[in-house]
């Protein structure tokens, strides 16, 4: 026989997943194991969906398999707990998470879902099994009251779109919601009443906790209290005692993370989810039972956010006796408002921009660092609680705490970092921080966690490798991230598998460490603080050799425009700082208690939502101009628009001919990646607009002309990709060649210096403009010979783009020598004509040409043609 069975204080969702575990197993029988809750008793007696038996109507040893719905827990009931030891088999659907105590079953079904009711829901759309409406309903139910009618922190996008599936099978939301929405009854507002009577507040590392006792007659569904109470009362976490007969109810709700239910009240043998559980216990006072429960709290709640979960670190310091002036350097070179001061590598006190900019307008550009510092600045070390520091600053009015290891700076606070950690406090405290978002918010948001979208969008074993590169960092004690655009694109929908990993701490030793765990080849840039992995059949790449790129976390300056920056160690924010544009500044923390952690400094979210191009500051493109480039290149690439502040800021660095500063190398390399692109003719148009072709040179310009051109070459590099012949050819040289064609030859002379193209490509592209012409001037579309002579010696780039260029039977002729006539020979060898008496000599060469040219026209077809013909024009002597 199969039994199905669930836990006590059976719900809705309990009920739903046994109606729905006896369509995947008819011959079971149904059993609840203890009690039920109100409202389920009373739908079960409105609508007698099944039969469902009680424990003694069981005959237990004839019982063969055990199907366990929405718990993984058997409560105590003996009799189930003999089945077990009689071994025999057992199935488990639920969604809870695990705990140390749950049972094994030979088919364990548990997703990370809003309620079990979920789980089967799939499974009958998948299967294509029928549902009345009725069993919709009843599904319905219980995934409505589990999720708080999709409302509670837990629901997923799959209990949604189950919800959706259900109501086209026809589930009934009036049952629902009469079911799910109903006054409370006298005894339970009594019962309200006494627990908002009863309510204290515990804090506990931080933790807001309300503590309520009651007491009720028989026995009624008091579970939704909690959340009524969570509801009205401002906390953090509820844990409810009420007194049933003999027993006392424990109901948990918790709002934040560092505190879950269930890990709490499985001191009591209960269990649910982190943000709802509950035990049952036998009668004992409640001042003991609110004992156990607050060691019980204090065992499991997770410590509060200290300082060095906040600080930025490392931290830019000045020596004391610096001279303001310098202080002054430092502080525009790295960008900051505060420096602090050290003596012999000791603290010794704070300086602000504010105080170095009125001492060097009163002439003390000479003056100590330390003549003007705060030496009497508040400090904190790396253990400070986050609610002391956020305290200190705002009732000291000190916008930069510098955190200290005994005397030593080790990072610093500031009041965006103050800002960001009560943000996300709010976040959590809100439930936002266990959503796990399938789309891209509007709002920057930090400590947003994507675990689960990492899972679902990149391939198993990269999903793999990234946790193992989170436990490699942990054994060194450093953060680590995935940075850049494969987060961008993540966030996109797009695949992306060119993974950068950055460090906050050292870089190549923990590359190294993960090299060791993966058994991979690591090359170092002592350096640059870099190193790549390089993984011999790589999982994720279908056995091709990968590459991981790992850096330390850097910031970097400028000492003159369109300078390559100079690079030093820093923290992950200034990190992303350095780069280009907002959309890829963002960052998944990798470390096991923070894996998929999304780190957002910037407002890349939201970028990303608005197709926003964006630079992160107003110097950006004085900086770096070849960020122009790039913005142009990933406007096209993704559909996204270069925002106005951001052209502005492009127009303005032509104009101060920061472009002009900028070397030919650069300028060529962020071509060549425009041309890389699948159609860069937008880009091109978008390159004129802001005159940046002037840059390669003057008379550069993307008219109508130029326009046409570049389609042509498009469609001509399509068509040939659609042969598949499997022949590789470098695009951008053939798109170079277009824009270059309109100038004069000592015009290309100079763009190619400009860019500094290598001199092998050079060389290349120029011989290959050159011929072009005489070939166009030359080629007819029904001359085969002519065609095949005239292109033969060319490489493929210029033959595609003799393609764009000619004429309609030009074409003709070009696209017949590409599919057919290079690939004509003739197939009479040399060993055949010495064979046939040919005495070897510059004849050969004759006799090959005149068969190939014969061959061309069609008229040559098999080796005894060839001899044929040779014969007839008396080759052969």
């Amino acid at each position: 026989m199969d039994l199905i069975v669930t836990h006590l204080n059976a719900d809705f969702d309990a009920l739903a997943s046994m109606m729905a575990a006896k369509k995947l197993y008819p011959e079971a029988e149904m059993v609840f194991p203890g009690s039920i809750e109100k409202r389920v008793r009373d739908f079960i007696e409105a609508y007698k969906p099944l039969e469902i038996k009680r424990l003694r109507q069981i005959q237990f040893d004839k019982v063969s398999r055990l199907i366990v719905v929405d718990t993984r827990h058997l409560g105590k009931t003996e009799q189930l707990k003999k089945l077990l030891n009689a071994k025999v088999t057992v199935h488990i659907y639920d969604h809870h998470p695990a705990t140390p105590d749950d049972i094994k079953g030979e088919l364990e079904i548990v997703e990370n879902v809003g309620a079990a009711a979920t789980i089967f829901t799939e499974i009958f759309e998948k299967k294509k099994i029928h549902l009345t409406p009725f069993e919709a309903t009843i599904l319905c139910l219980g995934i409505y009251e589990e999720t708080g009618s999709l409302t509670f922190t837990s629901t997923t996008p799959r209990d949604l779109i189950a919800v959706a599936y259900l109501l086209r099978r026809g589930a009934n939301l009036n049952i629902v919601a009469n079911f799910l929405t109903s006054e409370m009854s006298r005894e339970e507002l009594a019962l309200m009443n006494e627990l908002t009577q009863s309510l204290r507040e515990v804090i506990i590392d931080g933790v807001r906790i309300k503590i309520a006792k009651g007491s009720l007659e028989g026995y009624g569904d008091v579970a939704h209290l909690a959340h009524k109470i969570m509801d009205i009362k401002d906390t953090d976490a509820v844990f409810l005692f009420i007194g049933i007969s003999d027993k006392i109810l424990i109901v948990g709700r918790s709002r934040v993370p560092e505190l879950s239910a269930s890990e709490v009240l499985s001191d009591f043998g209960g269990g649910g989810h982190a943000y709802a559980a509950s035990a049952t216990i036998t009668e004992s006072p409640f001042e003991m039972v609110e004992e156990r429960l607050i060691v019980s709290i204090h065992k499991h709640v997770k410590p509060q956010k200290t300082a060095r979960g906040v600080m930025t670190a490392p931290v830019v310091v000045v020596s004391f006796d610096k001279m303001i002036k310098e202080a002054e350097d430092m502080m525009t070179r790295y960008s900051v408002n505060v420096l602090p001061l050290v003596k012999k590598g000791k603290y010794a006190g704070i300086i602000t921009r504010e105080v170095v900019e009125k001492a060097l307008f009163h002439g003390f550009g000479k003056s100590r660092c330390i003549d003007f510092a705060s030496t009497d600045a508040h400090t904190v070390t790396v253990d400070t609680p986050a609610p002391e520091i956020e305290t200190l600053m705002i009732e000291h009015n000190q916008r930069f705490v510098p955190v200290l290891d005994g005397d030593s700076v080790i990072g610093a606070i500031t009041r965006t970092d103050i800002m960001r950690s009560l943000y996300e406090n709010f976040l959590r405290r809100s439930g936002i921080s266990f959503q796990e978002p399938h789309e891209v918010k509007s709002s920057a948001v930090f400590g947003k966690n994507i675990a689960a979208l990492i899972r679902e969008r990149l391939p198993e074993p990269l999903f793999d490798f990234l946790r193992t590169a989170g436990a490699a960092a942990d054994n060194l004690g450093i953060s680590v991230y995935i940075v850049g655009g494969c987060v961008r694109d993540l966030l996109r929908g797009d695949e992306n598998l060119d993974i950068d990993i950055v460090a906050e701490g050292d870089g190549i030793a923990f590359a190294k460490e993960l090299g060791m765990r993966l058994g991979a080849k690591v090359t170092v840039h002592q350096r640059f603080g870099t190193a790549q992995l390089l993984i011999k059949n790589c999982p994720w790449m279908d056995g091709q050799k990968g590459r991981i790129d790992v850096a330390t976390a850097r910031t970097e300056y400028y000492e003159s425009p369109a300078a390559l920056p100079k690079v030093e160690t820093s923290s992950i924010k200034k990190d992303l700082y350095r780069r280009d544009f907002t959309i890829n500044t963002l960052a998944v923390k990798l470390n096991k208690n923070d894996f998929g952690r999304l780190i957002d400094f910037f407002g890349g979210q939201r970028d990303l939502k608005d197709k926003a191009i964006r630079v992160l500051h107003n110097l950006s493109f004085v900086e770096d101009p070849t960020r122009a480039f790039r913005a142009i290149r990933f406007s096209e690439r993704f559909g996204f628009k270069i925002t106005r502040h951001t052209e502005n800021l492009i127009k303005t660095a032509f104009k101060m001919n920061i472009f002009g500063k900028l070397s030919g190398t650069r300028i060529y390399d962020e071509m060549m990646l425009i041309f890389a692109e699948t159609n860069p003719l937008k880009a091109m148009k978008r390159l004129d607009d802001y005159n940046l072709l002037k840059v390669i040179h003057p008379t550069l310009a993307f008219d109508h002309t130029a326009e046409a051109l570049f389609q042509s070459v498009h469609d001509a590099l399509s068509w040939f990709d659609l042969l598949f012949l499997g022949e590789e050819y470098d695009s951008r040289f053939v798109y170079l060649m277009a824009l270059l064609q309109p100038l004069s030859v000592s015009e290309r002379e100079k763009a190619l210096a400009r860019l500094a193209v290598p001199s092998k490509p050079a060389e290349k592209i120029t011989a290959a403009l050159t011929r072009t012409a005489f070939v166009i001037n030359r080629l007819k579309g029904d001359a085969p010979v002519e065609a095949y002579h005239l292109l033969i010696a060319q490489p493929v780039e210029a033959v595609l783009f003799i393609m764009a260029i000619a004429d309609k039977k030009q074409k003709k002729g070009v696209s017949r020598f590409l599919i057919e006539l290079r690939r004509t020979k003739p197939l009479v060898n040399g060993k055949d004509l010495k064979a046939c008496g040919v005495a070897e000599g510059p004849v050969y060469s004759v006799i090959f040409e005149k068969l190939l040219d014969e061959k061309l026209r069609g008229r040559l077809h098999t080796k005894e043609d060839e001899i044929e013909f040779l014969k007839k024009h008396k080759f052969f002597l």
